[in-house]
């Protein structure tokens, strides 16, 4: 597995997880990541990407100001942390390595994906 999600779990609502994604060093240089979700029922949705460069993010309307994103390109390593956490973040979590630099919020730009991670929120 070259791209792999961690960290979910089942929390209650305002609470805070750290999700963490490892990448194989060709998947992460050079290229932009992201995470997306797919609760259940629903079609997968944007989150959050991040440049390769770091020096840009982008987020969900419904995320922004709870989640962040991070990197860690000596390490390969991608994050999401996640406060104040609803109900209605209750979804399978994926990490992604776009197909460039820049970040990117469509699904369709992103070559690697990794399997998800659980995220239950209750109320």
């Amino acid at each position: 597995v070259q791209l792999q999600a961690s960290g979910g779990g089942s929390v209650q609502a305002g609470d805070s997880l750290r999700l963490s994604c490892a990448a194989s060093r060709r998947m992460f240089n050079n290229n932009a990541m992201g995470w997306f979700r797919q609760a259940p029922g629903k079609e997968r949705e944007f989150v959050s990407t991040i440049s390769w460069s770091a020096m840009y993010t982008h987020y969900a309307d419904s995320v922004k100001g709870r989640f962040t994103i991070s990197r860690d390109n000596g390490n390969n390593m991608l994050y999401l942390q996640m406060n104040s956490l609803k109900p209605e973040d209750t979804a399978v979590y994926f990490c992604a390595a776009a197909r460039g630099a820049g970040p990117a919020t469509n699904s369709q730009a992103y070559r690697y994906w990794g399997q998800g991670t659980l995220v239950t929120v209750s109320s």
